[in-house]
This record gives structure tokens, C-alpha cells and sequence, in this order.
């Protein structure tokens, strides 16, 4: 995407990804401090008809939602100190799951599964919009 994002558009960009992301996905959300990537979470697990609404899993690191095709996961790496910390999580179980959203999947190293969609967010010139690079795996396809 190359027009600025604003929290109205990161909704709609996360409700189309939604429809179109097969099921199995992995989706890395990358981007600075409050650059939106809860925001585009919450609309990609509401996408998917989550049945309550996603929040920053951030002290839990990891969120469960119930989705009409299974659960969505929501991670978020970014309070892991090193990356053996997510040899602890349930890596296999989420990517059986409908979607799972990594938050700051760098954190996590290799114990991240590979993304089959990149979605980085940045902040625009003025700062009250973003722009949202989407970069999806090759072997995943343009879906």
C-alpha cells in the first residue's frame, strides 16, 4: 500500500486481508512502538469472526480467539529479553490454528514460524497516519 493509513484505513486494510488470507497463515506484524499493529490485528481476528475483540497480549504474550474456522493467535514477542524465551511457547499448536499474528516476531528469532505475509507499518512524514509495506512469501502465493 502507498497512500497513508489511518486507524479507520488499518481497519479496513486488516478486513480485506481477512477474507483473502487462506487458513494456516501466519502473518508477522512489524513496525515501531504504536505504529498500528494491534490496531490491524484486532481488525484481521474480527475479519475472521472472532468472537471477542482482540486486544495487545503483551504481559500474556500470547491471546486465543475463538474464529467461525477456528482460533485466530495473536502473539506478541516484544517483552521476550531473548530469543530461547519463545522455546516456551506453543509454537506448533498455533500454526494448526485458523491465523496466527506475530507482534515483533525479530524477538523471537527462529522459533518464529515463517510468515506468509510481512505487513510492516510506518509512520508517514506528519506522524498521524501510516503506511503499510505488504510482502508476502513467494511460495504462499498473492492471495
Amino acid at each position: 500500500m502507498t497512500e497513508p493509513l489511518t486507524e479507520a484505513g488499518l481497519a479496513s486494510l486488516g478486513a480485506s486481508l481477512a477474507k483473502r488470507l487462506p487458513r494456516g497463515s501466519v502473518v508477522w506484524l512489524e513496525g515501531d512502538l504504536g505504529a498500528g499493529k494491534t490496531t490491524l490485528a484486532r481488525a484481521l481476528a474480527a475479519g475472521r469472526g472472532a468472537r471477542q475483540s482482540a486486544t495487545s497480549p503483551t504481559f500474556s504474550l500470547v491471546h486465543r480467539y475463538e474464529a467461525s474456522r477456528g482460533p485466530v493467535y495473536h502473539v506478541d514477542c516484544y517483552r521476550l529479553r531473548a530469543p530461547e524465551e519463545a522455546s516456551e511457547l506453543d509454537w506448533a499448536t498455533m500454526v494448526e490454528g485458523d491465523l496466527l499474528l506475530i507482534e515483533w516476531p525479530e524477538r523471537a528469532g527462529s522459533w518464529a514460524p515463517p510468515p506468509d505475509l510481512r505487513v510492516r507499518l510506518d509512520y508517514t512524514a506528519g506522524g498521524d497516519a501510516r503506511i503499510a509495506t505488504l510482502d508476502p512469501d513467494p511460495a504462499a502465493g498473492d492471495a
